[in-house]
């Protein structure tokens, strides 16, 4: 399978905005690391922007899992982009 990375934004005030989201979106991407598709994911410091390392079939499977998730489906992550990730180490 192919490794992809994503990066994408969040809303504005993103702690309160997630609140009623975070637990499904949680258990959603604990899902996905069960299955190994999802390696990583988390947000920046300044939790402006959120970074993922999947283990995919396809860039179009990797799209399908993140606008499935809570957070995309309502407004807290504002934008992605997936690129396809060639891991030297």
């Amino acid at each position: 399978m192919a490794k992809y990375v994503m990066w994408g934004t969040y809303c504005e005030n993103v702690l309160e905005q997630r609140a009623p989201y975070r637990a499904e979106h949680l258990q959603g991407l604990q899902q996905q690391k069960d299955s190994g598709v999802l390696v990583a994911l988390g947000p920046t410091f300044d939790n402006t922007k959120v970074f993922g390392i999947y283990e995919a079939e396809s860039e179009a499977a990797v799209r399908q899992l993140v606008e499935s998730d809570p957070y995309w489906k309502n407004g807290i992550w504002t934008g992605y982009e997936v690129y396809a990730w060639n891991q030297v180490f």
